[in-house]
């Protein structure tokens, strides 16, 4: 039977005993493997030309070029890579720009040895981590918006989600263009940033994002 691959990693912290207690961690899971250390953003994102890594995981506060700043350039040149930041600041703020940044997941510090190796097999799977606290300023967030009567953020325009409706309903750009009175290149262009803004590949995963935000019923 043959081993499974184990998830490479690629850790970036300025602090080399921050780097060296985290890879403790992580290098006495026999599913995970740091293959390369950086000491700031910038140096992560040069690493990553040479290296080949699955997930990076990336502290908020470094010289040249912080690990938010960071994510955000590995999310643009390395669509695939998984993102995780790790953090002594239990700051909303942060929180909702790693989020936007691409990250998969947010860990405190103070709480690595505990979350952090799930947090790691949770962005494998491609499911978000959030530790508890994370999650109630993400839920207030949410309510706050929705008692302020404000759009519940979503990335998409009202015309974009017009569109997205019925290409999850299975019309062709012709029958959207038809049925908007809009021009079919109108509606490809249309499609393709929704695809780009959602992360999206091809219809099936717009069905599944339509299901999941209620645009339409599965």
């Amino acid at each position: 039977m043959t081993a499974t691959r184990k998830t490479r990693i690629l850790l970036a912290d300025d602090h080399a005993l921050v780097r060296r207690g985290v890879r403790l961690i992580l290098d006495g899971e026999p599913d995970l493997q740091v293959v390369a250390e950086a000491g700031d953003g910038a140096e992560a994102v040069e690493l990553l030309q040479q290296v080949e890594a699955d997930l990076a995981i990336l502290d908020v506060a470094m010289p040249r070029m912080t690990g938010l700043q960071a994510a955000r350039e590995l999310s643009r040149r390395h669509p695939d890579l998984r993102l995780l930041i790790l953090t002594m600041h239990d700051n909303e703020q942060y929180l909702f720009e790693a989020l936007k940044a691409g990250a998969a997941g947010y860990v405190l510090k103070s709480l690595a040895d505990r979350d952090l190796v799930q947090a790691c097999r949770a962005a494998m799977r491609g499911e978000p981590f959030l530790y508890p606290g994370a999650v109630t300023a993400l839920i207030r967030s949410y309510l706050d918006q929705a008692r302020q009567g404000g759009p519940l953020d979503s990335p998409l325009t009202p015309r974009e989600e017009e569109i997205l409706k019925l290409v999850a309903e299975g019309h062709s750009s012709k029958e959207i263009a038809d049925t908007l009175v809009i021009s079919v290149k109108t509606v490809e262009r249309h499609r393709a940033n929704i695809l780009a803004k959602l992360g999206l590949k091809d219809r099936l995963e717009l069905t599944r994002y339509a299901i999941r935000t209620g645009l339409i019923e599965p």
